[in-house]
């Protein structure tokens, strides 16, 4: 296990829980034999076992011990496993913005993606916001959003997609359908300038930008949006965030979920245009637009 320092702190949590999971069935207890053993409860066991709490370094070497966990070396790593998954992203000062509604979701995805190494992506209906520029974002986002919360959402948007410009940025695919493209979101001129967005970034070596056209007819990605996050450790399983009709974000993390939506993008890439092939037709949207 390496120590994953670049890591966001839900991904370290993830990685802990797991270890945390492990440790325990290897040691042949129940979630209520440890908590006996500890004087805790059983919900604080399951809760640090979710990953949906921290935990101290006392109470972690407390668990290790009665886990027979001995070795300092790995108990080090666990413990740094432990303070990374403490910190605070950049993204935790929008709690309050983001406390209602899908934003926890939202939330967790953000996190999510600051740690992955590949991103991949599909959307039928609107440019994904990690390529919107900032007036297809107002324009989206003030068709749900109140005036005063329209602000900080569109802050948030852009904030995201520092994770572009990282130079450890993550490999990341996305395949939009021609309806994204031609929809004229914030009029042709803003639309115009989203598609020079699209262009650009299509154009880094850590991102494409694919479509796939009317004329493929029906495809996989009619059911909906989708996006898989895969990540640097191998023992760190995929995650799938799908979007449903209501704008409610869903997470999934089992192997038997998330294989169906990677051999659904791949086929969706397929019969996609190609990066080169999107890019001209890209250009040519673009130029008749002017």
């Amino acid at each position: 296990m390496g120590d994953g320092s670049s890591l966001s702190p839900l991904v370290q949590r993830r990685r802990l829980r797991a270890e945390l999971r492990a440790a325990r069935q290897a040691a042949e207890l129940t979630q209520d034999q440890v908590a006996k053993a500890l004087d805790w409860s059983q919900s604080k066991v399951i809760r640090i076992e979710a990953g949906s709490v921290g935990i101290s370094t006392t109470d972690l070497k407390a668990l290790l011990g009665v886990y027979g966990i001995d070795n300092p070396q790995h108990i080090d790593k666990l413990v740094a496993l432990g303070k990374a998954a403490r910190e605070r992203g950049w993204w935790s000062r929008y709690r309050d913005e983001l406390s209602t509604g899908r934003g926890h979701e939202l939330l967790q995805l953000i996190e999510y993606e600051s740690g992955a190494a590949v991103r991949r992506h599909f959307e039928p209906l609107l440019v994904p916001g990690l390529l919107q520029t900032e007036e297809y974002a107002r324009a989206i986002i003030s068709t749900f959003a109140s005036a005063d919360r329209l602000e900080k959402l569109v802050e948030i948007r852009m904030k995201r997609q520092e994770l572009v410009n990282r130079p450890d940025a993550p490999q990341m695919f996305f395949i939009l359908d021609e309806a994204v493209i031609r929809r004229l979101v914030g009029g042709k001129d803003a639309m115009q300038r989203q598609i020079s967005r699209l262009i650009e970034l299509g154009s880094r070596p850590h991102l494409t930008v694919e479509v796939v056209p009317f004329s493929a007819g029906a495809h996989p990605g009619l059911r909906g949006q989708f996006v898989v996050l895969e990540f640097p450790d191998p023992d760190d399983d995929d995650v799938l965030y799908l979007e449903n009709t209501g704008g409610d974000l869903i997470r999934r993390e089992e192997a038997d979920q998330v294989l169906p939506y990677l051999e659904a993008f791949e086929q969706l890439r397929a019969i996609s245009l190609g990066p080169q092939g999107s890019a001209d037709y890209l250009r040519e949207v673009a130029k008749a637009m002017g």
